[in-house]
C-alpha cells in the first residue's frame, strides 16, 4: 500500500496524477494544460463537502469513490475558485479507520465541476469497506461500500435495493432515509435522479386527478446549460436523506428521461428542437450527470454521448445488464403520449436498445452459468391496455410500441430456453408487477420473462394504494397481478431457489416523518417464469 502524499507543496501536478495510491485504479485526470493547480493547505468559505459522498460501479476487487467541492453549491462558481484542488482519501476495513486498506490523492478539476472520482482496485471480494475525503482543515462524511463476490464464486444470497423517480418538489426524501437502514449490498437506480423543468408550486395528480400544491419548492429554473443541471443535481443532492441514502451502500446508476428533458430519446425531444440543437442540450446535461455520480472513467461523456449499458456479475449467482432504453431508441411512434397504438409500431425498423446493445445483451444472455439475468432498466417491458374498452390505450414512451423489436428479445429467451429473467424497471411512478408474456396480442401467450415495475421515491406525491383506473386496468391485463400508486421502493433478495420482491411503501412524502411498511412481496423461480405472491 502507498502512503497518501506527505505534502502537495512539493510535488508536481504529474506526481499528483500518479498519487493514486496502489489499490486505486485511478482517479479521473483530464488534459488540461491552461488549468492552475492550487498548492498548499486548500481553505474554504464553507464546509466543501455540502453534497456528500458516494460510491457505486461494484466490482469483485473494487468500486468507485466520489466527492464534489462546492462550498456554495447554488452560487455562480459554487464557492470555488477556478483551480485544480488535491483531495485525499482513505478508504479502511472498518468503520473507524484504524485498518486502512488504500488511501490516495485524486485532484477535483474545474472543468468538472471539482467532482472527483476514484476508481478502486485490489481489494477484497465481498466484503464492506469505509471511505472518506479531506480536502485541508476539513473531512467529510464516511460512507460504506460493498465490493461484488468473486467471479463465479458461490454465492447464497444477494440483496439489494430498487430506486428512481425522485421529484424534489412533489415529495420528501423520506423513503431514501428508510432505505438507508436496509441490509443492501447495492442499489439500482433506474433514473430520473432529476427533474429538469421550471420550479412550480402545483403539480398534476395522477392519483387525484387534480392539481395539488407542492411539498417544496426547488426555485430553480428550466435546464439548458451545464450550469443549470449543475444547480439542479446540487440542490437536490443537499437533501440529507438523499446523502445517506449513497452512504450507506453503492449505487448502480443508469439515466431515464428527466436526467436530460421529459421523454426524450435519440437527437429527439418532444418540442422537436432540431437534433444538432438538442445535442448541445444533451451533452450539458450527461457532463453535469456524471459529475455528480460515482461512475467510472468508461462512463466519461463524449459530447452527447455517454457510455452506460454494462454488466455487473455477483458471483455465479447473478448477471445483472444495465441498459439504456433511451440514448439508441427510434423517436416514439404514433406522437408519443397515452393513446391508441397505430401501424408504425409495426415497423421492423423501430429499435428500444439500438443494434450493438441489443447484440451486446443477446450475447450476455447466452451465459448459462449465471443463476439468474436481470435486465435493470427504465420503461416497462410489460404488455399493458391502459383503459378498459376498445380503445387500447398504450404508453408509446414504453416498450409497448416498440413490437418487433421487443418481440425479438423475447423470442430469444424463449427459443434459447433462457427461464430465469427477471426485468426491473421504474417510471411508471407506481408498483407494477406482472409477467412478461410473448405476444401482447393474445391474453393467453406464454410468460418468458418476469417483470417488477418499482414506484417513485417522491414523484407523484403522496398517492394512495390504486388509482381510479387500477381496476380496470388489472382487468384488461391479466399477466398484472398489482398495480400500487404508494411511493417507496423495492428489495430485492436472490438466492439459487428463488428471488423475492418486496414491495415497500411510504404512508406519505408530503410531510416529515413518513412510515415505510411492506405492501405485498413476489417471488420468481429460476426454473420457471412468473411471479407467483409470497
Amino acid at each position: 500500500m502507498k502512503s497518501v502524499l506527505p505534502s502537495a507543496l512539493a510535488l508536481s501536478r504529474r506526481t499528483l496524477l500518479r498519487g493514486a495510491g496502489a489499490l486505486a485504479v485511478s482517479a479521473l485526470a483530464v488534459p488540461m494544460a491552461p488549468t492552475r493547480l492550487a498548492f498548499g493547505n486548500p481553505s474554504f468559505i464553507d464546509f466543501p463537502f455540502q453534497l456528500g459522498v458516494a460510491s457505486g460501479e461494484p466490482w469483485p476487487d473494487g468500486f468507485v469513490i466520489w466527492t464534489r467541492l462546492a462550498p456554495r453549491p447554488l452560487d455562480v462558481g459554487y464557492g470555488m475558485a477556478p483551480e485544480a484542488i488535491p483531495v485525499d482519501w482513505e478508504v479502511a476495513e472498518d468503520s473507524s479507520f484504524r485498518a486502512i486498506a488504500a488511501k490516495g490523492t485524486a485532484l477535483a478539476h474545474p472543468e468538472l465541476a471539482h467532482a472527483v472520482h476514484v476508481e478502486l482496485t485490489g481489494l477484497l471480494p465481498s466484503r464492506p469497506y469505509w471511505y472518506r475525503f479531506r480536502c485541508g482543515d476539513h473531512r467529510s462524511m464516511q460512507g460504506r461500500a460493498m465490493t461484488a463476490p468473486a467471479a463465479g464464486a458461490p454465492v447464497q444470497k444477494l440483496r439489494f435495493a430498487v430506486a428512481g423517480c425522485q421529484n424534489y418538489e412533489q415529495g420528501l426524501y423520506t423513503a431514501y432515509d428508510h432505505l438507508s437502514r436496509e441490509e443492501v449490498d447495492f442499489v439500482f437506480h433506474y433514473g430520473d435522479y432529476i427533474y429538469e423543468g421550471l420550479s412550480k408550486p402545483f403539480y398534476f395528480s395522477r392519483h387525484f386527478d387534480d392539481v395539488v400544491p407542492c411539498p417544496r419548492r426547488a426555485d430553480l429554473p428550466d435546464t439548458f446549460s451545464v450550469h443549470d443541471y449543475r444547480l439542479r443535481y446540487a440542490k437536490y443532492k443537499m437533501d440529507t436523506d438523499l446523502q445517506k441514502a449513497h452512504a450507506a451502500a453503492p449505487w448502480i446508476a443508469v439515466w431515464d428521461d428527466h436526467e436530460i428533458v421529459d421523454n426524450w430519446v435519440g437527437d429527439h425531444d418532444k418540442a422537436l428542437t432540431p437534433p444538432e440543437i438538442f445535442r448541445l442540450r444533451r451533452a450539458a446535461a450527461a457532463q453535469a450527470y456524471y459529475e455528480h455520480l460515482p461512475f467510472r472513467r468508461s462512463s466519461l461523456p463524449a459530447g452527447a454521448q455517454m457510455q452506460l449499458f454494462r454488466k455487473f456479475s455477483f458471483g455465479g449467482l447473478v448477471d445483472m445488464h444495465v441498459l439504456d432504453t433511451r440514448q439508441y431508441r427510434s423517436d416514439q411512434p404514433c406522437k408519443d403520449g397515452f393513446r391508441p397504438a397505430c401501424p408504425e409500431v409495426d415497423d421492423p425498423s423501430l429499435t428500444v436498445l439500438g443494434a450493438a446493445q441489443e447484440e451486446w445483451l443477446l450475447g450476455n444472455l447466452a451465459n448459462r452459468e449465471a443463476g439468474w439475468h436481470l435486465l435493470a432498466q427504465q420503461v416497462m417491458m410489460m404488455p399493458c391496455d391502459r383503459e378498459p374498452g376498445a380503445d387500447n390505450i398504450r404508453n408509446l414512451d414504453s416498450w409497448d410500441p416498440y413490437r418487433v423489436a421487443r418481440a425479438r428479445l423475447l423470442n430469444h429467451l424463449k427459443d434459447n430456453d433462457i427461464r430465469n429473467t427477471v426485468v426491473l424497471t421504474g417510471d411508471e411512478h407506481q408498483h407494477i408487477v406482472g409477467n412478461v408474456i410473448l405476444d401482447d396480442k393474445d391474453k393467453d401467450s406464454p410468460t418468458v420473462a418476469s417483470e417488477f415495475v418499482i414506484t417513485s421515491i417522491s414523484s407523484g406525491g403522496d398517492g394512495g394504494d390504486a388509482r381510479k383506473a387500477t381496476a380496470g386496468m388489472l382487468a384488461e391485463n391479466p399477466h398484472i397481478k398489482l398495480i400500487n400508486d404508494q411511493r417507496g421502493y423495492g428489495v430485492c433478495e436472490v438466492t439459487p431457489k428463488r428471488l423475492l420482491m418486496e414491495m415497500r411503501v411510504m404512508d406519505q412524502v408530503s410531510r416529515p416523518g413518513g412510515h415505510i411498511s411492506t405492501r405485498a412481496k413476489f417471488a420468481v423461480d429460476p426454473r420457471r417464469p412468473g411471479v407467483q405472491r409470497a
